[in-house]
């Protein structure tokens, strides 16, 4: 299967405040884009994805990643919005779509790629968050609609849509996002991309 990346990504003035107790509002800014950047990196460098489009308005971070992905302005209605947008752009009958959210900056592509070949059983399905509650990737195969539901309790709420929960290891790089000052020390652990790894 052949696959789409859509990745949404909030403008870094408004992301990851609940790292604010451990980093100023300029580190958070830097660390946001740098995940996202990370992110990225891998998506593109993943076996059967074709594609990486990049949903967000955040001047600075589509300035770094112009002429490597396709880039959509954030139309509003927040996160669920701008992976709609992402998803009209990549959509096509013979299209797999996955959307992946910028915050996973140990992200490695053959845990990716072990991801999407599961999914491929699947015509909707998604990855939980190391904590099992929320939600780091959302796939559909080709001509599947999508009604993404990120937000406080996405893995139930996407479950209960008719993803299937994919049985990815504990361990996998595709479950390990980050939001509190915790999960930095794990995606430190595993092992950041280079952007990420500067800013820390």
């Amino acid at each position: 299967m052949r696959w789409v990346v859509v990745v949404p990504v909030k403008p870094a003035a408004d992301g990851k405040t609940r790292l604010a107790g451990v980093l100023s509002a300029s580190a958070r800014e830097r660390l946001v884009r740098a995940m996202a950047r990370d992110t990225v990196a891998a998506a593109v460098a993943t076996p059967d994805v074709d594609r990486v489009v990049v949903v967000t308005a955040d001047a600075p971070l589509r300035t770094l990643l112009a002429g490597t992905v396709e880039l959509v302005d954030e139309p509003g209605g927040g996160l669920n919005g701008a992976v709609r947008a992402g998803i009209d752009r990549a959509s096509a009958a013979d299209v797999a779509v996955a959307v992946l959210l910028g915050d996973l900056p140990a992200l490695r592509p053959d845990d990716l790629a072990d991801a999407l070949r599961l999914a491929d059983a699947h015509d909707r399905a998604f990855v939980a968050d190391a904590d099992g509650t929320g939600t780091t990737l959302l796939t559909a195969l080709p001509g599947v609609p999508v009604d993404p539901a990120f937000g406080p309790g996405s893995a139930a709420a996407h479950e209960r849509a008719g993803h299937v929960r994919l049985a990815v290891g504990a361990t996998s790089t595709v479950r390990r996002d980050v939001d509190v000052p915790e999960d930095l020390a794990e995606v430190a652990r595993l092992g950041v991309g280079p952007a990420t790894g500067a800013v820390l």
